[in-house]
């Protein structure tokens, strides 16, 4: 071909030599992977396809640096996950920290756009110093367009972002507007504002792990979903997220035939409710005995643990699990919890997810603290949420289901679709203790042993008002089950409502208690 190829062939090997063996040692030295090895190690062998890789930055002022590398700090383009489409954008904190200038954004909004248009999920490997100085309004402007396409694809594409260095500033905002968050340990960070700047104003010393590590925002803020040791195992965890989901909001997700028979009966279910109604037990435990092959994929599992959300498989259909977990503050719903679950159903509803729901709870958390943080506020997100969501709703009580909690967590009367309940289900207004000290205050102030009287009141109580018979007659639970016979219930019942179709009133949207 002459000339032209040479000039082709010649601008390829200058790109390649972009990323020589320096540049690895300086990402390798700082115990993260490069932003093209995460693009290799995400995609598909040979599958992925680079959008502007030669772009030069947009230049700035005359203050600080400016860069002649190819592609402005970002890897951009489409591929192949597992054999499914998606595309990524991966940034390159060793061309300017990463930092964000208007072809850099540019670069992602192309990506983003072409996301929506396709209707494919978009991944967002970050590692970024934020927005690129010398670059002024052009970089803050860049931000928000991508904020703005992150809205904009909410609900209609799965986004995913993994936090793979730092994330500072408004850089935050984008991530918190996807759905789902990762993390890696010691090597990323998230903060509005960082440390300087609080050292400066608040005159607190922190380190960016103590001001916004992955512990920290996967253990006390909620903001992130996943947190793993290291960059390899993060993409690993992302390539399993993105099995349970579809592509957009128009597919169902995935269905994956199994082996495990849907109408196998799991015994072991009978004796995993403790007789003793106050002692705790692991819903883990009835969850991975009821899903194809104990196979779970928990979502924030160390963040409100009260409460436990994650994706599986019931005879190869795809769900999301929502579970009152005993073992943590006797499964009661507080703020943190209710937000979690809320912002879970949300996401299975938006993307067609039937939505399983494992209860245990017997009430909302008591105390001054909820109540002036805003429990009925965020309480009301739950039931927002599972009164909101169309997708097929099926309820499981396996003990306590009382008062308030009864009603939120998916009760028939909000629209759940099927309930069962265990035989060891208590569904009552409130608790037996409770009941009894109201109903019976005067017995008990006269009796001569109040303590045998209440045992023997609650017992009685428990056995004529809290059992589940009474609900089943009065038609709020569908059928008292046998417990070994739960997974092939829920088999049937998805088979049923695979074609479940809802019409919503027509309004523009819905006003979420936020």
């Amino acid at each position: 071909m002459g000339v032209s190829y040479d000039k082709f062939l010649a601008r390829q090997k200058q790109l390649a030599e972009q990323y020589d063996e320096k540049y690895y040692e300086k990402q390798h030295n700082r115990g993260k992977l490069t932003a093209r090895e995460r693009i290799i190690m995400l995609f598909d062998e040979g599958s992925f396809e680079e959008i502007d890789a030669f772009v030069p930055s947009a230049g700035g002022s005359t203050f600080g640096k400016t860069t002649s590398s190819f592609g402005d700090g970002v890897i951009a383009g489409f591929g192949t996950i597992n054999g499914r489409q998606a595309y990524a954008y991966s940034q390159d904190f060793n061309v300017m920290g990463g930092s964000l200038g208007a072809v850099h954004a540019a670069k992602i909004t192309k990506v983003q756009d072409m996301a929506l248009k396709t209707g494919l999920p978009v991944i967002a490997l970050i590692d970024s110093g934020g927005a690129r100085i010398q670059e002024g309004v052009a970089s803050l402007n860049g931000y928000a367009n991508i904020f703005r396409r992150n809205v904009l694809a909410s609900g209609v594409v799965p986004q995913i972002s993994a936090i793979m260095g730092p994330a500072a500033g408004g850089a935050v905002y984008s991530p918190a507007l996807t759905d789902f968050i990762f993390m890696t340990e010691g090597t990323s960070y998230m903060f509005v504002t960082g440390p300087d700047v609080v050292r400066q104003v608040l005159n607190e010393d922190v380190t960016p792990e103590t001001l916004g590590g992955a512990k920290v925002h996967t253990t006390k803020s909620g903001v992130a979903n996943f947190v793993y040791s290291d960059d390899a195992n993060l993409i690993l965890g992302i390539k399993r997220l993105l099995t349970f989901l579809p592509s957009n909001n128009i597919e169902n997700p995935p269905f994956v035939p199994t082996d495990d028979p849907t109408d196998r009966i799991e015994e072991s279910l009978r004796d995993i409710v403790p007789e003793d109604p106050d002692k705790p037990y692991d819903v883990r435990d009835v969850i991975r005995l009821v899903v194809d092959k104990g196979r779970f994929f928990e979502v924030s599992e160390n963040y409100a643990e009260n409460i436990v959300v994650g994706f599986s498989r019931i005879g190869g259909y795809t769900i999301g699990v929502v579970a009152n977990q005993p073992k943590v503050m006797a499964g009661s719903l507080d703020i943190d919890s209710s937000v979690k679950a809320a912002r879970f159903i949300n996401f299975c509803d938006s993307f067609n997810i039937p939505i399983i729901t494992f209860e245990d709870v017997p009430g909302f958390l008591p105390g001054t603290d909820q109540e002036h943080e805003g429990i009925i506020r965020n309480g009301a997100k739950l039931l927002y949420a599972y009164t909101r969501a169309t997708v097929p709703k099926i309820t499981v009580i396996l003990r306590k289901s009382y008062g308030g909690a009864y009603i939120v967590m998916n009760s028939k009367g909000i629209g759940g679709d099927y309930t069962f309940a265990w035989p060891t289900a208590e569904i009552a207004v409130m608790g037996p203790d409770g009941a009894i000290a109201i109903l019976c205050r005067k017995e008990l102030a006269e009796a001569e042993d109040p303590v045998a009287l209440k045992k023997e009141l609650v017992a009685k109580y428990r056995d004529e008002v809290a059992n589940p018979y009474i609900a089943d007659e009065k038609g709020f639970v569908d059928e008292v089950i046998d417990p070994a016979m739960t997974r092939v219930k829920i088999c049937r019942l998805l088979k049923s409502l695979d074609k479940k179709s809802v019409s919503l009133p027509r309004r523009k949207h819905g006003n979420t208690p936020l």
